[in-house]
C-alpha cells in the first residue's frame, strides 16, 4: 500500500493510503478542538455546531446534501468527542470526485438555519434526557465529575441540559471560525477516482482553509474530587464504577497501562471477566474503560451485579483494583496480553474506514503515521515489572461511584471504608 503526503492552500495535511480491494473510498477530516473546548456556559456547543455541519453546507441544503450523499449509498456523518470534532464519509471509488470535496466546504460554508438548529438542539437534549434513564450512564457521568470536576473534561460531548438550551446561531458562528486553529488532518484511505489534490484544492469560496499539521501538546487533565459517590436509583442492580485518571496517548506509561487494559478487560478469558463472571457469577456485565486522550484519559473498571450481593461484588471488585498495584503479572498473562494487544491492532486495520480513522486519531494527538507499527515492537520488549511499576504510578488512588438502589448503596459504601484503596 502507498502513501501520499502533500499540504492543501491553507496548510491542512492530507495522507493519502491506496490500497487494494473494493472500489471505495473512506475519509476521516478530524479536527482538533472537541467538546474540552466549550465556552463556559456553552457546554454542548461543539457537538451542536458537528451536527448542523451535515445540515446544508455551500450551494446545497440541508435535503440537497442528503440527496447528495445518499443516492450515492455513500455515507457522511459529523460527531464531536473530547478531544476532537471528525467529519467522515465512505463512498464508492467512482463517487469520489463529487463527495470529497464536501468535507472542505461543511466546515468553510454550513448553512447553520435556525430551524436546523432547534431541530437538532432538540436531538441532543433528547438523548440528554435518555442517558437520565440509564444507571451505567448516570454512575459514569457522576464518575466523570469525581475525576475531572467542571474541567474540560467534565462533561459529556452532548453538553448539559441547561446550558444547551440556550445555544443558538449567534454561538455557533463565533465558534464557527475556531476550526481548524488548533490543527487539523485528513486521511483518505482506498481508490479515489482522481488525484485527491486536484479534487480538493480548488475551492469555491476563494479563501483556502486556515489549518496545519496537530502537534505534541497535552490536553486537559483531571480535577480530583470526592472519592465516593453515590447516586440512588430504584433499580434491581446496583452500577460500579472504580477508576482514575492517567495518561495521554503516547505518553511513556501508555502502552504499558494499555497492556494492563487488555489483561483485565478484553475477550473471555481477562482477568475481571473470569474472577468476577465465571468465577463468582456476580456480574451481569463487566469490562474496562480506557479510551484514548490527548489529556488525563480515565481508566475505569464497571461492573453490573445485582442490589442483593452488593457488597461482596464491591469488595471483590476493589481487591482486583489492589492486586494490580501489589502483584505482577506472570509470563504467561503477559505473553497474553500482548497476543490480544497485537490481535486488536490487527481488527483495527482491516477496512479502509478503520485504517482511516486509526491514523486521523494517531495524528490528531501529534504522534507519527508509523507510531502503532511501532507501540507493536515496544510492547514485545515490556516486563511484568514495568506494568506493575506504571500501575503503581498511576492507579494508586481510585474513586469510586456508585448508582442503585439505598440499601445497596449503603451496603457497597460500607464495603468500601473498611477496604485499604479508601484510605
Amino acid at each position: 500500500m502507498s502513501v501520499e503526503y502533500f499540504e492543501l492552500p491553507g496548510g491542512c495535511p492530507v495522507w493519502v493510503q491506496h490500497r487494494a480491494g473494493p472500489a471505495i473510498v473512506s475519509a476521516k477530516l478530524l479536527i482538533r478542538g472537541g467538546s474540552s473546548g466549550d465556552p463556559a456556559g456553552g457546554r454542548g456547543l461543539t457537538q451542536l455546531l458537528a451536527g448542523l455541519l451535515t445540515r446544508g453546507c455551500g450551494p446545497l441544503s440541508a435535503e440537497d446534501l442528503a440527496e447528495l450523499v445518499e443516492s450515492r449509498g455513500a455515507g457522511l456523518r459529523c460527531e464531536a468527542n473530547e478531544d476532537g470534532l471528525l467529519i467522515s464519509l465512505k463512498c464508492a471509488s467512482a463517487d469520489s470526485a463529487a463527495l470529497l470535496p464536501l468535507l472542505l466546504t461543511m466546515v468553510q460554508r454550513p448553512w447553520l438555519r435556525p430551524d436546523q438548529v432547534e431541530l437538532e438542539r432538540g436531538l441532543n437534549l433528547q438523548a440528554l434526557q435518555r442517558q437520565r434513564e440509564d444507571p451505567f450512564q448516570l454512575a459514569h457521568d457522576q464518575l466523570r465529575l469525581q475525576l475531572y470536576g467542571t474541567g474540560p473534561y467534565g462533561h459529556d460531548p452532548l453538553g448539559i441540559e441547561g446550558e444547551l438550551e440556550e445555544l443558538g446561531v449567534e454561538q455557533l458562528r463565533q465558534r464557527l471560525p475556531d476550526l481548524g486553529r488548533e490543527g487539523a488532518v485528513l486521511v483518505i484511505c482506498g481508490q479515489p477516482s482522481e488525484p485527491v489534490r486536484a479534487l480538493l484544492e480548488p475551492l469555491e469560496t476563494g479563501e483556502p482553509w486556515s489549518s496545519f499539521a496537530p502537534g505534541r501538546v497535552d490536553g486537559p487533565g483531571g480535577e480530583a474530587g470526592e472519592r465516593l459517590a453515590l447516586l440512588a436509583d430504584e433499580t434491581e442492580q446496583l452500577v460500579l464504577m472504580l477508576g482514575t485518571t492517567t495518561v495521554p496517548l503516547g505518553s511513556a506509561d501508555a502502552l504499558a497501562l494499555r497492556l494492563l487494559h487488555c489483561h483485565l478487560g478484553v475477550g473471555m478469558s481477562s482477568r475481571l471477566f473470569v474472577a468476577l463472571r465465571e468465577r463468582h457469577g456476580l456480574a451481569y456485565d463487566v469490562g474496562v474503560h480506557a479510551p484514548a486522550r490527548r489529556g488525563a484519559a480515565p481508566f475505569v473498571f464497571h461492573l453490573s451485579s445485582s442490589a442483593e450481593r452488593a457488597e461482596e461484588a464491591t469488595t471483590r471488585l476493589l481487591d482486583e483494583w489492589q492486586r494490580l498495584l501489589e502483584v505482577p503479572l506472570s509470563l504467561e498473562e503477559l505473553t497474553l496480553a500482548q497476543a490480544k494487544f497485537r490481535g486488536q491492532e490487527a481488527l483495527g486495520r482491516q477496512t479502509c474506514s478503520q485504517i482511516a480513522d486509526r491514523h486521523a486519531l494517531l495524528l490528531s494527538h501529534g504522534l507519527d503515521w508509523d507510531y502503532a507499527d511501532g507501540a507493536l515492537v515496544q510492547s514485545r520488549e515490556l516486563t511484568p515489572a514495568d506494568l506493575l511499576a506504571a500501575a503503581q504510578r498511576w492507579l494508586g488512588a481510585p474513586a469510586l461511584s456508585l448508582c442503585g438502589p439505598a440499601k445497596a448503596l449503603e451496603a457497597a459504601a460500607a464495603s468500601w471504608r473498611r477496604h485499604p484503596l479508601s484510605s
